[in-house]
């Protein structure tokens, strides 16, 4: 056997007298796909982290980790500058938060290939354009010059996915690089990444929550839990006999159930009327308007009292803008009406009444919590705004409550965001949301960041509630496994039109669309995706 490209032993990550990451060890190969599975806060990530010193300055890190000849731990920072983004790739876990915002993804990606390789802006840029082509990025031309907020979740994935391929690394670490992304393009992703390890000998770290991707794409499994490695083995034998009780325990783990029943002849929470969101797309010296992004193009839904209504269809397909506008979050035309109150005729400050009945769970939860505020502090910043007249004792006595309903610590209170996993960040982003006990809820992808056992404890603490408060979801996922546990009635948007919908067991039972059949095929059988026949998501619908 060749040696090892990477060599870890003995890896151990620490927080003060707390292990984050104890003892663990492995090797890969050039060529070879390892994948680091567990829970949340089970220390995958951190262990990808300290592979190349990026841990948080508080942590201390012990053991080896060699990299082709390198001992990386302890190394200066010449060496780790030397081999970060060049030798080694990485694809982190939260895009928003790890692309800048005032740069176009273009200069983002175009920086590397500078830094790197020293190419001129010119050759940058068409480089550039190859790269979001692979990956998926639709017209990638106009694209290019977008900045992180004028793409999708999916789209500013495939935008660090294309900056970590820039240098054709020996080794791509992939930290849950398709979370955000819906079934097919997962399917084009992993086929991607394949296909770039057959052409360069590129070893590949995939850490992820999803065995059904890891059946797809691991050579070998590690199975991590409490910062320990409890089982390891090629892919298919752990698959067929897991020995560990906790790898068995992962791989029987998966939503399941029905939706909450509600009462049929209660009337709508919210509804609209041929509801628009276009982008203008503007060019040359002045900026002018020379057309639109239909991002929602005459939308008409209703959700009624103590009913889910699930959004599904691709990255881009318009599914958040859809949410966004029915929060006012974002511009768009046509009738919205919450509670029987007009909500497009309405100013700033007359609609702001009306916000703690309406709330929103953000896709990506590091970006929209602040780094600067303490859980308590952030779950309870609403009660200041919107119940002023609460005492202090009250309103941590209601921050405690929303908390304890996720499954987070009362102690969590006094900590940090970055002190806490992906998963557990999005629960407290569920905790800030339901504190207010809001009448109508806009869940935008709020499990794909949870590992597949948190995803159903999530999905079942959402049902309790909406069954105890009679709540309203738009429930807006690309995990249609998710939805189908949850869901009443569902429609499936692309290119922001709505192509199906109706009652959610009939359309899952027998979809009228060829479109809606795909996403289904995808979602239900990832383990073959030579099944999906779109290798490209179709340009966005625009008019010019």
């Amino acid at each position: 056997m060749s040696a090892p490209l990477l060599s870890v032993r003995d890896l151990s990550v620490h927080f003060g007298a707390n292990a984050a990451v104890d003892k663990v060890s492995f090797d890969l190969t050039a060529g070879e796909t390892l994948a680091l599975v567990g829970e949340s806060g089970s220390g995958k990530s951190i262990t990808a982290l300290s592979l190349l010193g990026l841990q948080p300055p508080t942590a201390s890190v012990t053991g080896q980790v060699h990299f082709d000849g390198t001992e990386l731990v302890g190394a200066d920072a010449a060496t780790l500058r030397a081999i970060r983004g060049n030798q080694v790739g990485m694809i982190f876990q939260e895009p928003m938060s790890s692309l800048n915002p005032v740069h176009t993804i273009g200069k983002q990606i175009g920086e590397v290939l500078s830094v790197h390789q020293g190419l001129r802006r010119t050759a940058a840029r068409a480089r550039t354009l190859e790269l979001l082509d692979a990956v998926g990025i639709p017209d990638p031309l106009r694209r290019i010059d977008d900045y992180p907020h004028q793409l999708s979740g999916g789209q500013r994935q495939r935008a660090m996915i294309a900056m970590a391929l820039a240098n054709d690394p020996k080794l791509l670490i992939a930290d849950e690089p398709t979370t955000a992304l819906d079934v097919t393009v997962q399917a084009q992703v992993l086929d991607l990444l394949k296909s770039l390890q057959q052409a360069h000998g590129m070893a590949l770290l995939f850490i992820t929550h999803d065995l059904s991707i890891v059946r797809h794409i691991a050579d070998r499994v590690c199975v991590m839990t409490n910062g320990q490695m409890v089982e390891t083995g090629p892919t298919e034998a752990i698959f067929a006999a897991p020995s560990h009780h906790y790898t068995r325990q992962l791989l029987a783990a998966a939503p399941a159930g029905d939706p909450a029943p509600f009462p049929i002849e209660t009337s709508n929470v919210v509804s609209t009327q041929d509801l628009k969101v276009w982008f203008p797309i503007r060019r040359g010296l002045l900026r002018r308007t020379v057309g639109h992004i239909r991002a929602v193009d005459g939308v008409d839904l209703g959700i009624r009292k103590g009913e889910t209504l699930g959004v599904v269809g691709e990255s881009g397909s318009g599914k958040s803008s859809l949410g966004y506008a029915l929060l006012r979050l974002i511009p768009s035309t046509g009738r919205i009406v919450l509670l029987g109150n007009e909500v497009q005729s309405r100013s700033w400050n007359a609609l702001r009444p009306l916000r703690k009945h309406m709330q929103i769970v953000f896709q990506d939860p590091f970006g929209s919590l602040s780094p600067r505020m303490s859980v308590g502090e952030i779950v309870g910043e609403g009660l200041k705004v919107h119940m002023p007249g609460l005492s202090a004792q009250e309103r941590d006595g209601k921050v405690a409550a929303a908390l304890k309903e996720v499954g987070l610590d009362i102690a969590t209170a006094a900590r940090y965001p970055h002190e806490f996993s992906g998963g557990q960040r999005q629960r407290i982003a569920i905790a800030r949301a339901l504190v207010l006990e809001p009448d109508f809820l806009v869940l935008d992808e709020p499990t794909s960041a949870l590992d597949v056992s948190i995803q159903s404890q999530i999905i079942d603490l959402l049902r309790d509630i909406q069954q105890r408060r009679q709540l309203s979801y738009l429930f807006i996922s690309h995990d249609l496994r998710v939805v189908k546990a949850l869901a009443h009635r569902l429609i499936v948007m692309r290119n922001g039109q709505v192509v199906e919908q109706g009652e959610a067991a009939a359309i899952f039972a027998d979809p009228q669309q060829a479109y809606t059949r795909q996403l289904l095929a995808a979602a239900f059988d990832l383990a073959a995706p030579s099944n999906v026949t779109d290798d490209r998501l179709p340009p966005p619908h625009t008019t010019e």
